[in-house]
């Protein structure tokens, strides 16, 4: 496109960049076939003049709608203006009739609301911004004006947002074909539910796409005559069938076995499921989540999609069931059994082997078998061989491929019998969602098949490109016949061509039992080695490169016999076929004799071919048009644009095969008005005469001199290359001119830069000199103010210091007086505990004493009592027991030998009140006194009884009666009197015992309260020598001349943590100096007379005033 007589010094270029794909520039120097270009980014480049494209500087900032509309129709054009588009969140673009759409990865909800499709409805394409929904209202008014079916190609790799734009185009169809007040389950309704549905079983994430479609879908929407929307088919391509066993990090298994596992709980538990990294299945991959989707709403959602497109509730269970059994079927490992058979590997396999039988409805132990055995039918006899683990897990994946897959087929035959078609409709619109162009480090032979059907879609739409040109050129009138169209029809041949094609040479090699992947690549390699489509990799046995419109992909071989052969095992078919569960049996329907006995394979990639002419077809009998969706980035992040990704895909879409088909013939159009517009001034004669513009347009290019260019009946025609040569002439034109411009502007300003800085530089001489007497100035002001300051700064510092000494002088007088005043306050304090001490003490012994001289002489007396009645009642038994009154006597006895002992017990109990009251605490030298009464009370005793007279009397039977009345009576108040006395005694011992118990604990207490009023009263001592010592340190320091020198502490003294020797109280702490001999000597001789003086004395103080006197005498 490039030519180098347009490319000059100045202009404005695009140069070829390893990381950004295109960069722009200026030209500083042009050689002979180089120039030396400056880049945006500050390099300098050299570059070859057929590399270099042209700039166009006067294209709007924002891009332009339609690409058609571009001065210059080449790659870097292209690629800046849908760059400078996308930043702008315009995703959308026209190539002519084609929009190229941009996925945003974000939701721009407004610019797909209800109100945005009024605005659509019925606009002319262009009318308004490029959207997905201009192209179907395009195809819908086409098909209601022309009655002719119209489809809609949907395109672009893995990410790009093909099935979100499916989704757009079927809800905006719903729309204008829509009823409007139906009820219940309408067909535009359960087409756009039917999209919930195939996303969860026929999409997955790879690594490129979250929610890749992996599979091709063609969605065919009918009409009745007045426009509703009466019917619909969908039908699909290609499932990949691979992708139920096998994964690759970090790709996700079909959704539906995810959704399956985050269903609620009763069904997890009637499935036996759980958590998908247990799976064998789904944990090849580390993905088990997506950022931002719940599985659980979604399987929810999907259940509901289902009940909307006419899935039974008994289906739906069906349905899930079937896929719980896959992944039971994907846990069975298999381990070596006997001789080369293999058998269950352990009991979960075993387990898992139970549940995949239930599940499907079949005997386990068929299952089994199905699995590890096989069955050779013979003329001669039938040959049951057995597998091997590796056989038998490769029978495993078989088996749930197989499973998935007519699964899958079951799902879209039934939506599509329940949307239901119509048979009258003469029109529809159709939606090709169809994977894109794909070349992965590893492709096989569904990458295969894919860029198949892309090459042959490619060629379909570089002949719709071609037309649209030539019907471009008819509606002109301009002469055509020369433009020559290239297609990619010898990479079809080389894939498709019967006989001799890839697809036939893999037939062939399949009917083969022996034939390998080897040597179906050896046979290719002979086959192709003269194709110039056809490359065969240096040192490569299986790889063989095909060099597709798009560019070379190199497949590896390894699988595709195996992958071409779809056939269903008859252990299989026979095990599901006889199925209990009518659903499963319903997937595998019993085939006829014939062709279960032959084993005929049928090949996928001619089914695949069949299906793809069938599609073609349909797309050849209709109205076409295009959507190529591009995905920015690998990253799936907003508002990042990756320039070589969005290029790459730009080439493998066909966008820029369609730009070389407009390049071949006449790609820039102009219309007359906006020719002369931009290339007026290349023939300003022109624009003093009145012509006509057709004749004005080629009076301009005859005088350039440009040939091969086309005037039309409103446009004008440029060749590639021309539109560049008269930006070239232009530029050349308004350089002359502003040459002559420049000069006379340049004079001008000059002249006036001149009297401009003259008058200047008068004002700023002016202004200097009064801004260095203003500086002047305020340095003899700031130079007075500095003495001012530093002045009473001075004075300020010798006040500060004086206050800061006086201050601290005041402070240390205070907490030594307190310190001093609070030592003598606790050492009167202690003193006078210790006196109270001493009289509770010495109280306390006396009580002690006299109880226990109490307790001893009532002892006594009771002992001596009880021996002299003893011996008194012996000796009247022994003088004669029938005297009656001899018993009397002793009972008058008793109780006149009683009432002494009572009355002795009564004063007892009134000494002891006495000595408890205060009035004997107060007196306790008296308790000496004490000590001779329990002898004189024994006397006093003796006598009492010696002088009782033993009165005899003359007893007569009467009085003798009464009498015994009265003794009887009086003898059982003496027991009742003897019990009490008893309980007396014994209370009387318990509480004595008790009591001495008590005064054996306070006796404790005194002795440990003496033995601390000693050591306070040694700790005091050595306090007060230690005070008397530092004071006359503080004395000294303070009579000192010099107060600047600081308090210095004395650190001789044992700094060892003593609570009897410090104040907590004060402010100051000092320690207590440790007493030695040396010390004890160094005192002076009334020191210890003084701290260990009489408590009495202390308590006689003199006032504070006396003592802080008495403090003040240390300084």
């Amino acid at each position: 496109m490039g030519m180098s007589r347009d490319i000059t010094a100045g202009s404005h270029v695009w140069v070829g960049d390893s990381e950004l794909a295109w960069i722009d520039g200026i030209v500083i120097n042009v050689y002979a076939a180089e120039a030396e270009i400056q880049t945006s980014d500050g390099r300098m480049v050299t570059k070859k003049l057929s590399n270099i494209y042209p700039k166009d500087v006067e294209a709007p900032a924002g891009g332009v709608d339609d690409m058609t509309k571009l001065s210059y129709l080449h790659e870097p054009a292209v690629l800046y203006n849908l760059a400078t588009r996308y930043e702008i969140n315009e995703i959308y673009t026209y190539c002519g009739n084609i929009l190229i759409a941009i996925n945003p990865f974000q939701a721009l909800s407004h610019l797909y609301d209800v109100y945005l499709m009024e605005r659509y409805k019925g606009a002319q394409l262009g009318e308004l911004n490029p959207h997905v929904y201009a192209i179907a209202d395009v195809a819908y008014r086409a098909m209601i004006k022309e009655g002719k079916s119209n489809s809609i190609l949907v395109s672009g790799e893995s990410g790009a947002g093909k099935t979100e734009t499916t989704k757009m185009l079927m809800r905006y169809l719903a729309f204008l074909g829509g009823h409007a007040a139906a009820e219940g389950r309408t067909v535009e309704q359960q087409v756009l539910e039917s999209n919930p549905v195939l996303e969860a079983f026929g999409n997955a994430k790879t690594v490129k796409n979250n929610n890749s479609s992996r599979f091709g879908k063609f969605v065919e929407i009918q009409f009745d005559k007045h426009g509703q929307i009466s019917g619909a088919a969908i039908r699909t391509y290609l499932l990949e069938k691979s992708r139920v066993c096998q994964l690759s990090d970090p790709e996700r298994n079909y959704h539906c076995f995810y959704l399956l596992c985050a269903a609620p709980l009763e069904e997890i538990e009637r499935y036996k499921l759980g958590d998908p990294k247990s799976f064998h299945y789904l944990n090849q991959s580390n993905c088990y989540e997506l950022v931002g989707v719940n599985d659980a709403h979604d399987y929810l959602a999907t259940r509901k999609a289902m009940d909307i497109v006419g899935i039974s509730e008994k289906e739906q269970e069906a349905i899930f069931r079937v896929v719980a059994a896959i992944l039971h079927l994907g846990n069975i490992a298999f381990a070596k059994g006997e001789e080369d058979s293999s058998m269950l590997q352990d009991d979960e396999s075993k387990f898992h082997l139970q549940m995949t039988a239930e599940l499907l409805m079949c005997d386990p132990q068929a299952l089994e078998v199905a699995l590890c055995k096989r069955v050779m039918i013979t003329p001669e006899e039938i040959i049951e061989r057995s597998l091997d683990p590796l056989g038998a897990a490769v029978s495993r994946d078989g088996l749930a491929k197989t499973i998935y897959s007519r699964l899958f087929d079951w799902l879209v035959n039934k939506i599509n019998v329940s949307i239901g078609q119509d048979p009258h409709s003469e029109c529809l619109i159709g939606v090709l969602d169809i994977y894109g162009f794909e070349s992965f480090k590893i492709s096989s032979f569904e990458q295969f098949c894919i860029n198949f059907t892309n090459e042959k879609l490619q060629q379909h739409f570089n002949q719709h490109v071609f037309k649209m040109e030539q019907a471009e050129y008819q509606n002109e009138e301009i002469d055509w016949s020369y433009v020559e169209f290239v297609d990619n029809q010898d990479v079809l041949d080389l894939i498709e061509k019967k006989p001799g094609g890839i697809i036939s040479l893999l037939d062939e090699a399949c009917m083969f039992p022996k034939s390998t992947h080897e040597t179906f690549a050896q046979k290719l390699y002979q086959t192709f080695k003269d194709h110039k489509r056809f490359v065969k990799p240096k040192l490569a046995r299986t790889e063989f490169t095909i060099a597709h419109y798009a560019g070379e992909v190199q497949y590896q071989s390894d699988q595709f016999l195996d992958k071409n052969k779809d056939y269903v095992v008859p252990e299989h078919q026979d095990l599901l076929s006889a199925s209990k569960c009518s659903f499963v049996a319903g997937l595998f329907p019993s085939l006829p004799e014939e062709t279960a006995k032959s084993g005929k394979f049928s090949s996928i990639g001619s089914r695949f071919k069949l299906q793809l002419q069938q599609l073609m077809d349909i797309l050849n009998s209709t109205e076409p048009h295009y959507i190529r969706c591009i995905k920015p980035n690998n990253e799936l992040k907003p508002a990042l644009f990756g320039n070589v990704n969005v290029l790459q895909q730009l080439r493998s879409g066909g966008v820029l095969e369609a730009i070389r088909v407009k390049c071949e013939g006449y790609p820039t159009h102009r219309t007359f008005t906006e020719f002369l517009n931009r290339f007026a001034i290349l023939a300003p004669e022109i624009l003093e005469g009145n012509y006509e513009e057709k004749v004005a347009c080629k009076w301009i290019l005859e005088k350039v001199g440009l040939t091969r260019y086309q005037i039309g009946k409103t446009k004008v025609f440029l060749r590639a290359g021309q539109m560049a040569e008269l930006d070239a002439r232009k530029g050349k034109v308004l350089g002359e001119s502003a040459k002559v411009v420049q000069k006379q502007i340049r004079s001008h300003l000059s002249r006036k830069r001149y009297v401009r800085m003259r008058k200047a530089s008068i004002h700023i001489q002016t202004a200097w000199r009064g801004k260095l007497a203003r500086e002047l100035y305020k340095d003899m002001k700031n130079e007075a103010a500095a003495v001012q300051i530093q002045k009473t700064f001075r004075r300020q510092v010798a006040r500060r210091n004086y206050i800061d000494a006086k201050s601290s002088a005041v402070v240390l007088q205070t907490g030594l007086r307190a310190m001093v005043a609070r030592n003598e306050f606790r050492y009167k304090a202690q003193n006078k505990a210790a006196v109270i001490i001493q009289a509770y003490w010495r109280c306390y012994s006396a009580v002690s004493f006299y109880k226990k001289i109490k307790k001893a002489s009532v002892l006594s007396q009771s002992m001596f009592r009880r021996r002299t009645a003893r011996r008194n009642l012996k000796e009247q038994k022994m003088a004669g027991r029938d005297k009656e009154e001899d018993g009397t006597l002793e009972q008058v006895e008793k109780v006149t030998c009683k009432e002494p002992e009572k009355q002795l017990i009564f004063e007892g109990q009134e000494k002891a009140e006495f000595h408890h009251s205060p009035l004997a605490l107060a007196v306790p030298n008296k308790a000496d006194k004490t000590n001779a009464f329990p002898v004189r009370e024994h006397e006093v005793t003796e006598k009492a009884y010696e002088s009782c007279p033993i009165i005899e009397e003359i007893s007569s039977p009467i009085q003798n009666a009464s009498k015994m009345e009265i003794l009887t009576k009086e003898v059982e108040k003496l027991k009742v009197l003897l019990l009490a006395e008893k309980k007396r005694a014994d209370e009387s011992e318990k509480k004595h015992a008790e009591a001495q118990e008590l005064s054996e604990k306070r006796r404790k207490k005194l002795e440990e309260t003496e033995r601390r009023v000693y050591q306070l009263q040694d700790s005091l001592n050595r306090l007060l020598y230690c005070m008397s010592d530092q004071f006359s340190q503080l004395k000294k320091i303070l009579h000192s001349p010099s107060t600047s020198q600081p308090i210095v502490r004395d650190n001789s003294f044992d700094t060892s943590d003593n609570s009897d020797a410090s104040s907590s109280d004060s402010d100051f702490t000092f320690p207590a100096p440790v007493l030695t001999s040396a010390n004890i000597s160094s005192l002076p001789p009334n020191a210890l007379q003084r701290t260990v003086k009489d408590v009495s004395a202390t308590e006689t103080g003199s006032d504070d005033s006396d003592k802080e006197g008495a403090f003040d005498d240390y300084f």
